[in-house]
């Protein structure tokens, strides 16, 4: 696996169409996770990717793009908005070298996330990470979420995540 890199897929069609494939394997298996597929981005087209306003890194094995990670961010806080890993690159550190990757980029910007209420694989993930959890929500009837924050850290937490 590459180090995280950053990706465009509103310029790159090719690349936005092997996102979206990754995206959907990734929260096709949070769905089942959960009991519930009614996850926006499991439901996404690639005109729809390409027009989100995030900033993307990629992981590669080789030249397979197998994992991204989406954010959005201001001068205080940064937004993961997706974390997607290619279920065959599941368990291999790539959606935590994702995370670190925009940790780092945060500095000492306090970070949100947010994943499904019953995903206990990425809740260890963000919660060994420095993650806590501050709500759950049900954006819509039955389906909850657990929303995380990484508080505003010192420059020496972030490099050490």
């Amino acid at each position: 696996m590459n180090d995280p890199t950053t990706i465009q897929p509103a310029a790159d069609e090719v690349l936005a169409r092997r996102l979206l494939a990754v995206q959907h394997a990734a929260y096709a298996i949070e769905a089942a996770l959960i009991g519930d597929d009614r996850i926006p981005p499991l439901r996404e087209t690639v005109a729809e990717l390409r027009a989100a306003p995030l900033r993307w890194l990629g992981t590669y094995h080789g030249d397979l793009l197998v994992g991204a990670v989406a954010w959005t961010e201001d001068a205080a806080t940064v937004d993961i908005d997706r974390l997607v890993v290619d279920p065959v690159a599941h368990r291999r550190g790539t959606g935590r070298a994702l995370v670190r990757a925009v940790l780092t980029r945060a500095g000492d910007r306090r970070v949100l996330v947010a994943t499904g209420r019953a995903n206990h694989p990425a809740r260890s993930l963000y919660e060994s990470l420095g993650f806590r959890p501050v709500a759950d929500a049900e954006p819509a009837p039955g389906l909850w979420i657990t929303r995380y924050e990484r508080p505003e850290a010192s420059a020496a937490e972030t490099r050490s995540a």
